[in-house]
């Protein structure tokens, strides 16, 4: 009994750890550095970040899911291939869901849907870690990485949009006596926003690892 007892706490341990990287350790924009092209180009507000984050949720979910059930049987001369078909179905669901009921989200974030197929975070965590995990796993890992990458979204972009439009989700919160920074709507509020995001992570780094030191 102390034996499986033992299996079990490490395993939950383990499936915590699997879920909880992806919101900091190994978060795909502030640590990996990954999906930048769509972080910055969609994130002029925060529900814009919001739908991305949740288009990423659902195709890096679903297809970890079904590449991890198949890991085995899939020759290794055309996983890469048979991952990228996996990922297209659910990046067409997807875009075709938006197209259906959300159509000026799916006009807002442009090219940017299809372009999911391409996406390093997806396609790198097929290959660097469903495709060599049991099914638990990689559906903590993709959920973890997916809501780690929807989390930034909707912080820069909600930094953005209430900067340069004075509103969070399209509602006014600064008010009309607030001067509103275009420059935060352009490409370099995207970069000077995502800039100082990545400084006040490498900080907090640095303070928590002085902190254990000491």
């Amino acid at each position: 009994m102390a034996k499986i007892d033992r299996g079990d706490t490490n395993a939950k341990r383990r499936g915590f750890s699997e879920f909880a990287k992806g919101f900091w350790k190994e978060n795909p924009i502030l640590v990996m550095l990954l999906g930048l092209c769509p972080t910055l180009a969609v994130t002029t507000s925060a529900i814009n970040g919001l739908t991305m984050g949740l288009a990423v949720v659902f195709v890096l979910t679903g297809s970890s899911l079904i590449i991890s059930v198949i890991r085995n049987i899939v020759p290794k001369q055309v996983r890469i291939p048979t991952f990228i078909v996996i990922i297209a179905t659910f990046v067409t669901m997807v875009d075709l869901f938006l197209k259906a009921f959300f159509l000026d989200l799916s006009k807002a974030l442009g090219p940017f849907i299809p372009l999911i197929v391409v996406n390093c975070i997806i396609l790198g965590r097929a290959e660097a870690f469903a495709s060599k995990n049991k099914v638990w796993f990689s559906l903590l890992d993709a959920l973890g990485v997916s809501f780690g990458f929807t989390v930034t979204l909707v912080v820069l972009g909600g930094i953005r949009e209430l900067l340069g439009m004075r509103t969070f989700f399209g509602m006014n919160v600064l008010g009309e006596g607030f001067e509103p920074w275009i420059v935060m709507l352009l490409p370099p509020g995207a970069f000077i926003t995502l800039g100082f995001m990545l400084g006040a992570k490498n900080l907090i780094d640095i303070r928590m690892k002085e902190r254990k030191r000491g």
